[in-house]
């Protein structure tokens, strides 16, 4: 079924071009067919994707097939979903039943998924289309994504500069326009700076929002089942509201899901601006995004106060880093000199020193140290509802920075802070594009709201999006 199109309705080969919440409306008011979207997103796929390569895995057959099936459905008078025909793109880290689950690693490249994880089930209760599978880096464990198996993903904003990590792929492939909404996974960063890098939006929901399970592995040490959550990245901040309401599903296989409302009470429009946490010596360029976005909240209405300090972020790194390393540090270094991955190698032989200053008291009291943090920065949120801060010390890393020495590895984990810390708390965070530089490098600021209080995030992220021009779609 193809629709004639309105006057302003986009030619079916550009369909892939537009956002998420576009393409839902016209796939359910039957004004286009998914399997037009479909055919659309393959195409530019096709033409871009070697380019980057952020896109390991499609199955052209199978998309088509999954968008013929939303517009059966939609043709019988079934209901079409809030993500119908939406073109998504899946992490190869979370189980895709039919794909193995290889988080960038030769030794599961036939583990393959039997089942679901409860995101996907997610995404296709909501209509979307799976249009294939994302890379990450070996383990997911970097800023930056290559690894034996699927290559290296390359930054499409700028070649040379990190596409992020772990969820490279996916930022660079909603990015290219590869998708319209990229699933991706965060535990120190991996959808926040992703999408600073690749110069689009990421949002790392609160701890218990998403629900999260692989059945093909093993349940995660404590500090990832603490730490790490789905999220989504897209062009638009519309796109992330409509892909967080979809993710947010109930599932008993996630204990620690918690059925929160995705909209909370009205708070005061009162936000607090940190150029400088914990002393941070964060780059002109970040700190000029961050004054320009206090001043568009500004001009929505929102109070904005400049501070000098935060809540502890630093001391919260230290935690995550303890939660992480400290549960069998030889364990995932024997498991990384087995992969035989150089970048997985490098980042484990960096924290050797301060794992092996780890013992059954330091892990205990960082557990009881992580507690007291959260409450130190819901106390500030119930004060600020909002906090605008960096995302990073510095502009988007070259690529593989990490690996040029020791002194550049401990320079990498240094300007990360924010990224590595925040998760401590359990709140949401959400990293916006504010533009490009003229060298193509992009820009962003870091929002952070109270817990479940995702929607505090995207209201300010809407205010600014608003008031600048739209993100642009890489040419690779």
């Amino acid at each position: 079924m193809t629709a004639p199109h309105s006057d302003d309705a986009p030619a079916t080969g550009d369909l892939w071009r537009l956002p998420a919440t576009r393409i839902a409306a016209m796939v359910a008011a039957r004004q286009v067919a998914a399997t037009d979207v479909a055919r659309s997103a393959l195409r530019r796929l096709e033409a871009v994707n070697p380019a980057i390569n952020a896109v390991v895995e499609c199955r052209p057959d199978a998309v088509l097939e999954a968008a013929a099936a939303v517009d059966a459905a939609i043709a019988a008078g079934e209901p079409a979903g809030p993500l119908a025909g939406v073109p998504v793109t899946i992490k190869v880290n979370i189980d895709q039943r039919g794909y193995p689950t290889t988080n960038g690693l030769t030794l599961q490249h036939d583990l393959v998924a039997k089942t679901n994880s409860p995101v996907v089930d997610s995404f296709l209760a909501a209509g979307a289309v799976l249009l294939g599978r994302t890379n990450t880096p070996a383990f997911s464990y970097r800023w930056f994504t290559s690894n034996r198996l699927h290559g290296a993903t390359h930054n499409p904003r700028r070649r040379g500069l990190t596409p992020g990590g772990s969820s490279g792929g996916a930022a660079a492939s909603v990015a290219a326009g590869i998708g319209a909404v990229a699933h991706g996974t965060d535990i120190a960063g991996s959808i926040r700076y992703p999408a600073y890098a690749c110069g689009v939006h990421g949002l790392r929901p609160s701890f218990g929002r998403v629900a999260a399970y692989n059945a093909s592995g093993r349940d995660r040490a404590i500090g990832a089942q603490l730490m790490a959550v789905s999220g989504p990245l897209a062009r638009t901040v519309g796109d992330l509201r409509l892909a967080l309401a979809a993710m947010a599903r109930p599932d008993s296989r996630d204990p620690w899901w918690v059925p929160a409302p995705l909209q909370g009470p009205p708070v005061p429009l009162r936000a607090a601006l940190c150029l400088r946490p914990d002393g941070m010596d964060t780059a002109p360029a970040l700190q000029d995004a961050l004054l320009d976005a206090a001043a568009t909240l500004r001009d929505a209405g929102w109070m904005v106060d400049e501070v000098e300090a935060l809540p502890p972020i630093a001391d919260a790194a230290a935690v995550q880093v303890t939660l992480w390393m400290g549960d069998d540090y030889a364990g995932q270094a024997a498991a990384a000199e087995r992969e035989g991955d150089p970048g997985a190698i490098a980042a484990l032989a960096g924290q050797k020193d301060f794992a092996a200053s780890i013992g059954l008291p330091e892990f205990s009291q960082a557990l009881v140290r992580r507690i007291g943090i959260a409450r130190e920065w819901l106390a500030f949120t119930d004060r600020y509802p909002l906090v605008l801060l960096p995302p990073s010390a510095e502009l988007p890393f070259e690529d593989d920075l990490d690996l040029r020495s020791p002194a550049d590895y401990r320079r990498v984990w240094t300007a990360q802070m924010p990224m590595i810390g925040l998760p401590v708390t359990g709140l949401p965070g959400l990293t916006l594009c504010t533009g490009l530089l003229a060298d193509g490098t992009p820009t962003g600021i870091h929002l952070v709201a109270g817990r479940f209080r995702e929607d505090v995030c995207l209201a300010a992220a809407e205010a600014i999006e608003a008031r600048r021009p739209p993100l642009t779609i890489a040419e690779p």
